[in-house]
């Protein structure tokens, strides 16, 4: 199991990219890469433009469902990390000159004013907060390769960011 969490944190460091799945008002299902950055809490920020469909859908139902996933392997030797969660729009001053420090620190760009993302600013600053991880692995049925999850403890995850 530590050999997992540690895959699932490196993965975490570097992989820049979120993907999102969150359901549209309709009940369809709707997906979407971001970039991000993440805190010690494995709590993930981006910014997205407020009229975004996933953006909407967040503001709708707070259930989404995201996963970094090392795109960049061979056919069956890709390892993902996958994560159940609430996301939610961040409104509180505080709270979002942290997701912006958090974000403009991965990006390495200037940061802009915190107050920004509060007013008619066309984009916000938004967070997921995952209850549940797993990664994947694999396994074989009768000789034939199956693709399976493994969860593991998101609190054991957390001590490794620390």
């Amino acid at each position: 199991m530590k050999l997992l969490l540690k895959r699932a944190k490196e993965i975490i460091e570097d992989i820049e990219y979120l993907n999102i799945a969150s359901v549209t008002k309709d009940g369809l299902p709707w997906n979407s890469p971001v970039y991000c950055s993440y805190d010690k809490d494995i709590s993930f920020y981006w910014m997205s433009w407020k009229e975004n469909q996933h953006s909407k859908n967040i503001r709708g139902n707070q259930n989404v469902f995201c996963t970094i996933y090392d795109s960049t392997c061979p056919a069956g030797t890709g390892f993902g990390v996958y994560f159940q969660g609430r996301a939610y729009e961040l409104s509180n001053p505080r709270e979002v000159f942290i997701g912006i420090k958090s974000i403009y620190g991965r990006s390495q760009h200037k940061m802009a004013a915190a107050a920004l993302f509060l007013k008619k600013f066309p984009r916000r600053v938004y967070t997921f907060v995952p209850d549940k991880i797993w990664v994947n692995g694999d396994d074989k049925i009768d000789g034939h390769f199956i693709d399976m999850r493994t969860e593991l403890n998101l609190e054991d995850l957390k001590l490794l960011f620390r």
